[in-house]
């Protein structure tokens, strides 16, 4: 087994991140557990960072602007803390202005904290952070300093670090809480990420690290977007034993087949306690808005987030299926206040709201 048997502890003491162990051995026993998105949280963890060569200069004021709206929109709910590069500090104060999001000047490549930062456990009363190694969607992108986000995250929130050599990003992990866990071949099983694993590999490295007893295996497709296809934008649950699924229903779209391939599995599935899955389907937007409309465009609604009291969602311009995606996602969080906002500069660089957060779990 590839795991590493070592874990690392690290507070946040004055801003700084303090060493209280590194790398010595302990014998850690403890089961964790990775809680579901709607389960309360002390905190969303964001990340403000738009560089030219990655996003185009027409777009990056547009994706700044996106990021401040999320960010606010999150911060009526719930605390949000947004790691941001030094020169842009003035910027994100500017754009965001408000008490409830907390700016934390750090080195950073890009803006995808579902997938640089950590993934939080729990076990018992202890709390800790996941690195799964973030390597730039397998060196698909330069990440000298997303690369180090996770620990700096989990530092910042005071908890413990734990390691493993799986190479894995949040966006491709989904799970129900209970240890069912929804995940895509084309992205952890590629060979860009972790050659030579097999499923039962990565399914006992997800026991140890997530609690995950079951996983659901859907194909993805590997090499059309930057991700090689992860969960977060094709299948996610709203609650133990209920699945929300994206369809599309462009016949050009690279997309169109590989939904339809994972609705007819999830609508097969069971989850860890044996309980055939009820699928929910949110099908994409018809138009979307020209501005930003182009061949990365992701005008899917599955990519929605989940805070303390709502469901912050994306609109594309469509109002059929925004007021669709708007209904659906009323119905299946009921006590939830459901937000949709516009993100068409974040959508136009392949990414989504879930995509830009990360959650922290109450202690």
């Amino acid at each position: 087994m590839r795991r590493r048997t070592f874990v690392q502890t690290t507070m946040a003491a004055l801003g700084s991140v303090l060493w209280v162990g590194c790398e010595t051995q302990v014998d850690d026993t403890r089961t964790w557990l990775m809680p579901e998105e709607g389960q309360p949280h002390k905190r969303t963890w964001m990340a403000f960072a738009t560089d030219a060569d990655i996003w185009g200069a027409d777009l990056v004021p547009e994706v700044q602007r996106n990021l401040a709206t999320i960010a606010t929109t999150i911060a009526r709910y719930e605390p949000v803390a947004m790691l941001v590069r030094p020169d842009e500090l003035p910027l994100a104060q500017r754009l965001i202005g408000t008490a409830n999001v907390e700016l934390i000047p750090t080195d950073l490549d890009d803006l995808w904290m579902r997938d640089t930062g950590p993934v939080f456990v729990r076990s018992g009363s202890a709390k800790a952070g996941v690195d799964l190694n973030f390597n730039g969607w397998g060196d698909k992108q330069p990440h000298r300093a997303d690369a180090k986000v996770a620990e700096f995250v989990t530092g910042r929130a005071g908890s413990e670090t734990r390691h493993t050599d799986l190479i894995l990003e949040g966006g491709a992990l989904e799970v129900d809480g209970e240890g069912t866990a929804i995940i895509t071949e084309s992205c952890v099983l590629n060979a860009n990420r972790n050659p030579g694993w097999t499923k039962r590999d990565v399914e006992e490295e997800l026991a140890y690290l997530f609690g995950i007893t079951k996983v659901i295996w859907l194909p993805g497709i590997a090499g059309e977007d930057i991700t090689d296809g992860h969960t977060d934008f094709y299948a996610r649950f709203t609650g133990p034993g209920v699945v929300v699924a994206g369809l599309d229903n462009d016949p050009e779209s690279f997309d169109y087949d590989v939904t339809r391939r994972h609705l007819d599995i999830l609508r097969t599935a069971t989850d860890v306690h044996g309980r055939p899955l009820r699928v929910e389907v949110l099908t994409g937007p018809s138009t979307v808005r020209e501005q930003f409309g182009n061949d990365d465009f992701a005008a899917g609604y599955i990519n929605f987030y989940v805070c303390n009291g709502a469901v912050i969602a994306p609109e594309f311009g469509d109002p059929a299926a925004d007021a669709a995606t708007a209904a659906t996602l009323t119905r299946l969080f009921p006590g939830r206040e459901v937000v949709q906002i516009n993100i068409d500069g974040i959508a136009a660089g392949g990414g989504g709201i879930h995509c830009t957060t990360q959650q922290e779990p109450v202690d």
